[in-house]
């Protein structure tokens, strides 16, 4: 009998200890997700009519948030925050990458990118389990940063994505060896996340690896039409860590590589519409 006890004690402690490692899930409350969609409804009319926001009904909803959770506030603060200082804001200074072996314009940035930084590099579906001309640009602007910048640190983030992937190959994986193999940077430069399988599971990937790396300041690299709404998502993670845990990142700046539109590409509104489910479904954050 006591080594039965003993056997369910230590059953109980790795439990415990399990839940400790893999965190804890982050989402709003039920009764305050309609006052979240009011917010994004406002902003998505902006978009799509182009007359802007009242900013007093924004403050209104934002305030009534507040009322209910300050961590609910923090994340609706930062995501009209950075649609207007960012999405909105035709002064917000955009640096692309065109073809140079350094990062010129962020080296001209006069942006600080000194201490414990890492450029996020987000990933593209792969076809056929290889990256596609797309992914790689976003490699190649990644690694004219690596050698501008040789302090810095890299994280791919990606998973298993794309048709005919029957082996399973990640965009991370992917991403890190051309960055390695092909451009020639340190491999031990470059951390992973190759489980990510949308825009906001890189933002939650990223930030645990940020958390365990003790990493306060990132730089994200994608295509062009895809970084506000990047930007926008990790924001709104960057709030919820910094309310729930006191852990604080900062976006020190963007990097771009240029891919020609086809008609398809989406706006700002996808990324409102993953902040839903992130406010809806959750992310985890650690403890």
């Amino acid at each position: 009998m006591k080594r039965m006890k003993a056997i369910i004690a230590a059953t109980l402690v790795l439990v415990l200890l399990c839940g400790t490692a893999i965190g804890e899930t982050w989402k709003a409350a039920e009764e305050d997700l309609p006052l979240f969609e009011s917010l994004f409804e406002k902003l998505e009319t902006e978009e799509r009519e182009k007359i802007k926001a009242d900013p007093e009904e924004l403050d209104y909803i934002l305030e009534m948030i507040h009322l209910k959770s300050a961590e609910e506030y923090q994340v609706g603060r930062a995501i009209v925050d950075h649609w207007y200082g960012s999405v909105r804001n035709a002064n917000y200074r955009r640096f692309a990458y065109r073809g140079e072996e350094k990062a010129v314009p962020l080296e001209r940035s006069g942006l600080d990118f000194s201490g414990k930084h890492a450029f996020v590099v987000l990933g593209f579906q792969l076809q056929d389990g290889e990256m596609t001309e797309e992914l790689i640009g976003r490699c190649e602007a990644a690694a004219a940063a690596a050698r501008s910048f040789p302090e810095s640190t890299l994280i791919c983030t990606g998973g298993a994505t794309g048709p005919n992937n029957w082996e399973n190959h990640t965009e991370a994986d992917k991403m890190k060896m051309f960055l390695a193999r092909d451009r020639h940077i340190d491999a031990d430069r470059i951390l992973t996340d190759p489980a990510a399988m949308t825009t906001l599971e890189n933002a939650e990937k990223v930030f645990q690896v940020l958390k365990k790396e003790d990493i306060h300041k990132i730089t994200l690299i994608t295509s062009d039409y895809h970084q506000m709404w990047a930007q926008m998502l990790f924001n709104a993670v960057a709030a919820i860590w910094k309310a729930r845990t006191g852990f604080e990142v900062t976006i020190v700046g963007n990097y771009s590589s240029i891919v020609r539109p086809d008609g398809v590409r989406r706006n700002s509104g996808a990324g409102l519409g993953q902040l839903r489910t992130m406010l809806r479904e959750g992310i985890e954050v650690e403890p």
